[in-house]
């Protein structure tokens, strides 16, 4: 990079028109995927629900969460709601869920999906013509059920109501993950009878009217136990566990409160928003080019190629923007100037002492290099531990906050110095 700063340069300047072209709003010929907008943005619905955990014992209490947040969210789908912010929050026994609706303003018939219990229901399975469900393993892929000609669903007495409860267990032999499921003493005697009469089939497990599971029965079960063993990773079988919990232990979710905010406001919000942002950094680019003069015009450029470039990572990775998100991606844009004053400021000092201006340069990036490492730094961990420990718009500040931080020190570190390496000589500055 030092030796040839115009090449670097180059590729930089390219991957940030690259980057605006796909950060522009609307796209280009729609082969750039729209901007995700979040609630406060374009309106919509957001919804809180209380969780109701006095039946739940403290070691289920999560995996019944996740659990039924990850139902909830496929109910939201199913009435082409995109995009769905579903998130959850708990402290004690107390727990609430909370749906955030972007661009849904009358919802009534979600709602009421929404609230409802989630339901686990067991269902044997009759096809005619050819089945490729393996009769060897315990656990058969649901495809495997698409293959045959004719596939009818039989309901049974045994549903989620049955159910103890769901957990996460290790083969001892081969230390694959599996899951086991406990039932009552009712379920218990469900469970055996439905297994005598289905051994070498699939018994079909469905969560509010979805098919999860369809393990191949191998004998009949007693005894209230059941594993489910098969190809799952770690992630899946732990979702596997969630989803029976969220659909067999009693943790009713009740609607708090709801609150409509509509399209026009939101619009609204969004222009000032960006009026506000383009108007602060129009007048940061020219305080820095009107206090160092050809130094700043460098740090202007500088900032405009970091804009394009963390609006690009944003959209690369489908942030979701907010009003509470967007404010930490502008918070960043003082936090890459301020990058550069420290390092201008270090530069003259050093053409004080007679440095020449390459040599100038190069000191004063490595004398300002500790501290705006460490003012970064501490950024990016308070923008980790408010992402993780928080919510909502507060996890929007944060992501967007400590991605742009990061981007900040590339621009400063690389871009800020190879403008300077390439573009000035060993000639005063002015």
């Amino acid at each position: 990079m030092r030796r040839h700063p115009g090449l670097f340069l180059s590729l930089i300047i390219i991957a940030a028109i690259i980057a605006g072209v796909f950060v522009y709003p609307k796209g280009v010929g729609k082969t750039v995927e729209p901007w995700k907008l979040g609630l406060d943005l374009v309106g919509g619905s957001h919804l809180v629900y209380s969780i109701d955990l006095s039946n739940v014992s403290s070691t289920d209490q999560s995996s019944v969460i996740a659990g039924l947040r990850d139902v909830i969210e496929k109910r939201v789908n199913l009435f082409g709601i995109s995009q769905p912010d579903i998130y959850t929050s708990q402290s004690g026994n107390q727990a609430q869920l909370f749906v955030d609706l972007a661009g849904i303003t009358n919802i009534s018939d979600a709602i009421n999906e929404i609230g409802q219990t989630p339901l686990l229901q067991f269902e044997t399975v009759v096809t005619n013509g050819s089945n490729t469900a393996s009769s060897t393993a315990s656990s058969s892929p649901l495809n495997a059920l698409d293959t045959a000609s004719t596939t009818q669903y039989i309901p049974t007495n045994l549903t989620g109501q049955y159910i103890t409860g769901a957990t996460l267990t290790f083969d001892q032999t081969t230390n694959a993950p599996t899951v086991s499921i406990s039932f009552n003493s009712t379920g218990a005697t469900l469970f055996e009878e439905i297994t005598a009469a289905n051994v070498g089939k699939p018994l079909a497990i469905f969560l509010d009217g979805q098919l999860i599971e369809a393990p191949t029965v191998q004998q009949a079960i007693s005894g209230g136990q059941a594993v489910i063993s098969g190809g799952f990773t770690v992630a899946t079988a732990q979702q596997l566990v969630e989803r029976f919990n969220a659909g067999a232990l009693p943790a009713p979710i009740t609607l708090e409160s709801q609150q409509t905010i509509s399209p026009s406001l939101g619009s609204d919000s969004l222009k000032k928003l960006i009026v506000a942002g383009i108007i602060g950094t129009l007048l940061v680019m020219l305080f820095m080019i009107f206090y160092y003069r050809l130094l700043g015009v460098f740090a202007a450029l500088a900032l405009i190629i970091y804009i394009a470039l963390t609006l690009g990572v944003f959209k690369l990775i489908s942030v979701t923007l907010s009003l509470a998100g967007l404010a930490g991606f502008v918070l960043t844009i003082g936090t890459a100037v301020d990058a550069n004053v420290l390092i201008f400021e270090r530069i003259k000092e050093e053409l004080k002492r007679g440095l020449p201006k390459s040599s100038a340069i190069e000191e004063g990036f490595r004398r300002a290099w500790p501290s705006i490492r460490d003012s970064n730094t501490s950024t990016i961990i308070t923008s980790i531990i408010l992402y993780f420990f928080t919510s909502s718009f507060v996890q929007g500040f944060a992501l967007t906050l400590g991605i742009g931080t990061l981007v900040s020190l590339f621009s400063a570190i690389t871009t800020t110095r190879l403008f300077l390496r390439f573009f000035l000589k060993d000639d005063k500055v002015k």
